[in-house]
């Protein structure tokens, strides 16, 4: 456990606004224009944003310091957090498709978050699964453009499949950041 002398000191690169995570210009998720129109590219957009911002607060990190855990008895660290949304983007295919469940990646419960080990090969492959767990949802739910539409066996709509996954991100951004903070003190948006 660390003590509060190890804590480190609380930074951003951002220059414009002292709160934020990098400057207005340097951010790849402002985009120049007006939004999206429709509720579903605004939804996707919110998704995108919201996954690039976890990216963005694991950026620059090694091994150690993305398997760091948060604060005892809590297993969370931002590599755990990677492997979890994996798993996470794997169980919603489930939700749409019927049929046997895709079986887990890592095994039993919070194996997302237990398996987040300072290896270089864990960390590479938390990737790999993140992008392919995301194309493959992203691609069965570009099948369903009509959000209402109910599927699966518990009859879920495609909207309520969206938001819950904004919803996930979104959270799990708020844990990033507290976590990343933890890590090497920068902070921001």
């Amino acid at each position: 456990m660390r003590c509060m002398s190890d804590r480190p000191t609380r930074w951003t690169r951002a220059t414009v606004y002292p709160d934020m995570w990098a400057d207005p210009n340097d951010d790849p998720r402002n985009s120049a224009g007006p939004g999206p129109d429709g509720e579903l590219a605004t939804l996707r957009d919110y998704l995108k944003d919201y996954r690039l911002t976890l990216r963005m607060k694991c950026e620059g990190l090694d091994a150690e310091q993305l398997a760091r855990r948060s604060v005892p008895p809590s297993t969370m660290s931002l590599l755990g957090l990677v492997r979890h949304l994996a798993e996470v983007e794997r169980d919603w295919r489930n939700w749409v498709v019927e049929g046997d469940p895709l079986p887990k990646l890592y095994g039993e419960r919070d194996a997302d978050f237990d398996g987040a080990v300072a290896e270089q090969a864990v960390v590479d492959a938390a990737y790999g699964d993140l992008e392919r767990e995301q194309a493959a949802t992203d691609a069965l739910l570009a099948r369903y453009p009509d959000l209402g539409e109910r599927v699966g066996k518990d009859a879920v709509s495609i909207r309520e499949l969206l938001v819950h996954r904004i919803e996930e991100y979104a959270r799990h951004c708020g844990h990033a950041d507290l976590l990343r903070e933890c890590v090497d003190g920068r902070v921001g948006q």
